[in-house]
């Protein structure tokens, strides 16, 4: 079949979201179907992409390594007529998703939604944040799944909240797969030697994006914490983002700057390697809906260490492939890593096992063919009218686009403002 994704994110992004539909894009394309990705322009994105249309886009939008789509070209209306998509997906329920309920509507086709964040926790990247903002983009993203025919969550936890918050179209539980045998055939002790690592080290490592809402603040003093009483212990970031300063900082004040080792955002197989080079994985974040790189340690046979929370739970099982533990507290989740650090051999070996089974239950082979009977389901159904909670979406958009005319303004006038020609006539006035 012909399946359109819509997303707001995308390669060379290494984000969770772009790292989904690179996965179930390159396994639909693998069983034979066809996929045709919409997505905004990204710095050093590749030049040549297979059935990849991009659209303009504001790059690092507020301080945030994400794109801010503009307003839709005309080729891109001429791209999805000539694809004659079967299905149509959208990532998002803003920006690109504007567009995804249009091409759907328009064309009378079965609109799918994977709700992949819980978009309150990153309403800081938005001027005006406040209480009031996050119940509106909630708001915002029950409107929009309640449009569409199917609606995806990775996660069981994530499907009950949206429940709760009033979606009332169908919700399929679909996590982002994992390509086990990517993460398998790695080399850890080629990323320890290039990294600084001594071989006999024990490892506490880290993947991801690393900004505010991941809480690596605490992770960080957590860690902090776990290698003041270890001294063969290290700690391996792999990621980029502002928060990068933070742990920096705060192990720098502890005199453990040197066991500190950043290697920045890496894609395989360097990524592998980093996860090969590790002997526990550690993870804080409560803003998930599944955590990829929880998947991913698991099938490079690397325990877990995480707080619960939504999309976590489902995957890091206590005292059986990691520690799940209930809260924030530095002290619990310092002994945590010390404990597996201390584990007898056996012991290790059986939570390694357990890691490796975890994630031979996510593998993208699995996910993507529910996925795809997903589809199959739903394919020559229309989209379903549904005026009330169109109108409710659509209001919420035009606020959106107030605001955005408003900041458009804001920029535009400080740039002006700082312009040789608007100095040289200020200073005569």
């Amino acid at each position: 079949m012909n399946i359109l994704m819509i997303t707001n994110t995308f390669t060379p992004h290494r984000g969770g979201v772009a790292r989904s539909i690179e996965a179930f894009t390159a396994e639909y394309r693998k069983r034979g179907h066809r996929v045709l990705v919409i997505a905004p322009e990204f710095e050093d994105m590749p030049r040549d992409e297979l059935d990849v249309v991009r659209v303009p886009a504001i790059q690092h939008f507020n301080g945030s390594d994400f794109s801010v789509v503009l307003p839709i070209p005309g080729f891109l209306r001429s791209a999805i007529e000539d694809f004659r998509p079967d299905i149509v997906h959208s990532h998002h329920p803003f920006l690109l998703g504007a567009t995804a309920i249009r091409v759907a509507r328009s064309h009378l086709l079965p609109l799918v939604f994977t709700h992949h964040t819980m978009y309150e926790h990153y309403t800081h990247y938005v001027p005006g944040d406040s209480p009031a903002m996050k119940r509106f983009v909630i708001d915002l993203a029950t409107s929009y799944a309640n449009l569409c025919n199917q609606v995806l969550t990775p996660s069981e936890s994530t499907a009950t909240v949206l429940r709760a918050r009033g979606v009332t179209t169908p919700i399929d539980v679909v996590p982002t797969g994992v390509a086990t045998e990517l993460w398998r055939a790695v080399d850890g002790a080629a990323c320890r030697k290039a990294a600084g690592i001594p071989r006999e080290a024990f490892v506490v490592g880290h993947v991801g994006r690393l900004a505010p809402e991941k809480s690596l603040t605490f992770l960080a003093e957590a860690v902090s914490r776990f290698l003041a009483t270890c001294d063969r212990a290290h700690f391996l970031v792999v990621g980029s983002g502002d928060s990068e300063k933070d742990i920096c900082r705060i192990l720098g004040s502890t005199g453990l700057g040197r066991r500190l080792h950043c290697l920045g955002s890496v894609g395989h197989p360097a990524l592998g390697d980093a996860y090969g080079a590790m002997d526990v994985f550690a993870f804080a974040s409560k803003s998930e809906t599944q955590g990829m790189v929880l998947t991913e340690a698991m099938a490079a046979g690397v325990p877990v260490v995480a707080l619960d929370a939504p999309g976590v739970r489902e995957v890091v099982r206590e005292s059986e492939n990691g520690r799940l533990l209930p809260m924030e507290n530095v002290v619990e989740f310092a002994s945590a890593l010390s404990g597996i650090e201390a584990a007898a051999p056996a012991e290790r070996q059986r939570l390694i096992a357990g890691a490796l089974a975890t994630a031979g239950r996510f593998s993208i082979g699995r996910t993507a063919e529910k996925a795809l009977a997903i589809y199959d389901r739903l394919r020559g159904t229309q989209r379903h009218q549904d005026d009330v909670h169109y109108d409710s979406w659509m209001a919420g958009l035009r606020l959106i686009e107030a605001e955005w005319n408003v900041i458009s303004g804001l920029v535009g006038a400080a740039s002006a403002a700082l312009t040789p020609s608007s100095r040289d006539s200020g200073a005569h006035s």
